[in-house]
């Protein structure tokens, strides 16, 4: 709509049409109109006052869309609302899963680094916000035509395997690991800590940097094993990856960078290690390798984006990654560019903040032990099912989990998501998975009661939709589905998932004033609202779909 309205009033000024789209408002009222264009911006072009410049347009336009009538230094458009409203009914039952999805990204790939844990690690709960915040960028970029490929970049090296490997020689147990293998990691591992056993630590890393066949079986199963309970974690949160790749897979490729760096006159020795220096860029300098010859962070992820730029030829690289490492991130972005890839200006830097417990503090230890992601989840599912057996005892076991895990990942998901990312949010599994307000389980709730409703109708399929006139709030439902295209739109340009969550919120609050408010069973417009109802449990499954909400047909 906003786009026909820029098409008629291109024709009388001299703005661009996308100018004159982000100008067009919505009124606050019904009364005034469906969009309003402002025409304060063209007093200086037409040299006169806004309200006579509203006016004189008003009378200019001719269209059979809109009816247009100006309100003191606005141009107000009123749409034919019935038949806005059949058109959008007919277009979204055409569409279904696809309405609201656009072709901006056709032909181009976007890649994006999310996750990332750590081998040999349970995954921390500050491992949770990369995650969600990263699949829902995922599947909004394909929303609007990008083909997206999700990386999962594990930490699977470092001279925590040195220690790792002499906890495993000296205490391991093959019945514990292949048991509880992450648990019984992390023991041999805080066992392997102590300082008697740092040179045997350092000398087993040694042997696995130089191949060492017994270091590298040893290293393969703790990845083996890790992976496995990592993949049954990944699965309840139902997100996939594209690429499992590490650390490790760049060992062999970093002194091509470094060699690379040389050439280019980029490295300098300082004390011994070396930096690029990037002080006149205010990014202090970047440490390439250190004086004993160990390279760092920065190197290999220098080398893994080169090599993903020769694999995948990406129009973006997303990095989904907390804020602590901004400074990392601006500063090898940086190194990418003086090396002269010009690809480095499409790498970026998606960031987020920290989740707080009720006390606003860190939400990283629990009576001092570390928060793991899978105690987290575990917690959650077995409060959803508690809620679930309090409304219904009848259900089976395999009901009970099914429906249990969807509602506690809609509510730790749309509990993170419906913030800006880069904000600290209070990390509260109580409020998360309230079935009122703005939550994850009243947005599934929506669903349901519009599934209800549609199950319980009994539509006569030969009988057209007729609709003389529209009520208040079904034009303000029908305004709302229409929204959609251009929040999913919205929402990819600024790489901002709460865009959708608020948008979804919205949707369902004014659904449940609609329903109540306009009975639908029974009703003389029965055929159209129940149309209508369709339409919105379609666009609220699009919308969550984009959040990594499944939906249920029952609560």
């Amino acid at each position: 709509m906003k786009s026909q309205i820029a098409n008629l009033l291109s024709k009388y000024i001299s703005i661009e049409k996308k100018q004159i789209e982000n100008l067009i408002e919505i009124p606050p009222s019904q009364e005034m109109g469906d969009f309003a264009f402002p025409c304060f911006a063209l007093a200086k072009e037409f040299k006169k006052n806004p309200l006579e410049i509203a006016k004189e347009i008003s009378q200019k336009i001719k269209t059979k869309e809109f009816e247009i009538k100006s309100s003191g230094p606005y141009i107000n458009f009123f749409l034919n609302r019935r038949k806005f409203a059949l058109g959008l009914i007919e277009k979204i039952k055409k569409e279904k899963k696809n309405f609201g999805k656009n072709n901006l990204g056709k032909g181009k790939i976007i890649t994006i680094d999310m996750s990332s844990p750590n081998i040999a690690k349970p995954i921390g709960i500050g491992h949770l916000r990369s995650t969600i915040i990263g699949n829902s960028i995922s599947e909004i970029a394909k929303f609007n035509g990008y083909k997206t490929i999700k990386i999962n970049y594990l930490g699977d090296w470092g001279t925590q395997f040195g220690k790792l490997i002499v906890g495993y020689k000296r205490w391991g147990k093959e019945k514990e690991l292949k048991k509880n293998p992450i648990k019984h990691m992390l023991e041999l591992y805080v066992k392997a800590n102590a300082e008697e056993y740092e040179q045997e630590a350092r000398d087993w890393f040694k042997k696995l940097e130089e191949k060492n066949l017994e270091a590298i079986k040893i290293w393969k199963m703790f990845k083996e094993f890790s992976l496995k309970e990592f993949d049954e974690i990944y699965k309840t949160l139902g997100i996939n990856f594209d690429v499992i790749s590490g650390e490790s897979f760049y060992n062999n490729k970093m002194e091509n960078t470094i060699k690379e760096l040389e050439n280019k006159k980029l490295l300098e020795k300082n004390q011994g290690a070396l930096i690029v220096d990037l002080k006149k860029y205010n990014l202090g300098a970047c440490l390439i390798k250190k004086s004993d010859g160990a390279t760092l962070y920065a190197t290999r992820d220098i080398t893994a984006a080169i090599d993903r730029y020769k694999k995948y030829k990406f129009d973006k690289m997303i990095y989904e990654v907390g804020q602590e490492q901004k400074l990392h991130f601006q500063q090898f972005f940086k190194v990418l560019d003086l090396m002269g890839y010009n690809f480095a200006k499409n790498c970026i830097h998606v960031y987020h903040g920290l989740y707080l417990d009720s006390d606003g503090k860190k939400f990283a230890t629990r009576k001092g032990k570390t928060v793991f992601m899978k105690e987290i989840l575990d917690e959650t599912i077995e409060s959803a099912k508690k809620g679930i057996l309090q409304r219904d005892k009848n259900l089976n076991k395999k009901e009970i989990d099914k429906r249990a895990r969807k509602i506690a990942i809609a509510a730790i998901f749309y509990g993170d998501l419906k913030n800006n990312k880069v904000n600290d949010i209070v990390f509260n599994i109580d409020k998360f998975l309230d079935f009122e307000g703005d939550t994850g389980p009243y947005l599934l709730y929506s669903y349901a009661r519009a599934s209800s409703i549609l199950r319980k109708s009994k539509p006569n399929k030969n009988s057209k939709i007729k609709i003389n006139s529209l009520e208040e709030k079904e034009i303000e439902l029908i305004k709302k589905i229409s929204e959609f295209p251009e929040i999913v739109l919205n929402a990819y340009k600024n790489l901002n998932p709460s865009v959708i969550a608020n948008y979804s919120y919205q949707l369902a609050q004014i659904f449940s004033e609609f329903y109540h408010t306009c009975p639908v069973i029974g009703d003389e417009k029965e055929n159209f609202r129940l149309e209508l109802v369709k339409s919105f449990r379609q666009v609220l499954k699009n919308s969550l779909g984009l959040l990594g909400i499944e939906t249920m047909e029952e609560m």
